[in-house]
């Protein structure tokens, strides 16, 4: 990894400890501003991974990712709190994992649109994936699990470097056995 990469790794790592300090104490916090802190951290992880995407120059960049993660976020909320008081019989019992369930069919179906093939070679494979696990990220902030949702962020992170430091490493490899 290069040096500014490192920089800025640690920098979102320091941001992120901050983050869990202040969540540590969100038993006390106002539902509302509970639910905004959820759908804000969701965007800012997304927004993350995004950037990392838009510096590799791929088609679903910053945008993409900020608004997949907020709004898959906004889902999850929504659908646990958001009908309490709807359904107040013991006949009747709500699934939050429903909206859950199609966000994740959702997500799938638009990196089906972002994965092609041509030339005899797939592209955007990496670039769904990344879409598809910052809709988990986005749920998971939603859910309030910011602890699980960081280290995920984390290990996408490394996950998308460490790829693309084995591929240029391949790569040198085998154009020098090429010559």
């Amino acid at each position: 990894m290069n040096k500014q990469l490192c920089v800025f790794l640690c920098k979102i790592f320091c941001f992120f400890q901050i983050i869990r300090i202040f969540v540590a104490n969100i038993d006390d916090m106002d539902p509302t501003f509970d639910f905004i802190l959820r759908i804000f951290v969701a965007a800012l992880l997304g927004g993350v991974i995004g950037l990392e995407r838009e510096y590799r120059d791929k088609s679903a960049g910053f945008r993409t990712h900020f608004l997949v993660a907020l709004g898959s976020a906004l889902f999850m909320v929504v659908s646990a709190y958001g009908f309490e008081g709807a359904l107040v019989t013991e006949n009747h019992r709500l699934d939050v994992s429903r909206i859950a369930a199609q966000v994740v069919s959702g997500i799938g179906f638009i990196g089906a649109g972002m994965i092609i093939f041509q030339k005899n070679a797939i592209r955007g494979l990496t670039t769904a994936a990344g879409v598809w696990v910052t809709a988990a990220i986005g749920l998971t902030c939603g859910a309030g699990m910011y602890v699980l949702a960081l280290s995920s962020t984390f290990m996408v992170l490394l996950g998308l470097e460490a790829f693309n430091f084995f591929l240029r490493r391949f790569d040198s490899k085998r154009k020098g056995e090429e010559e």
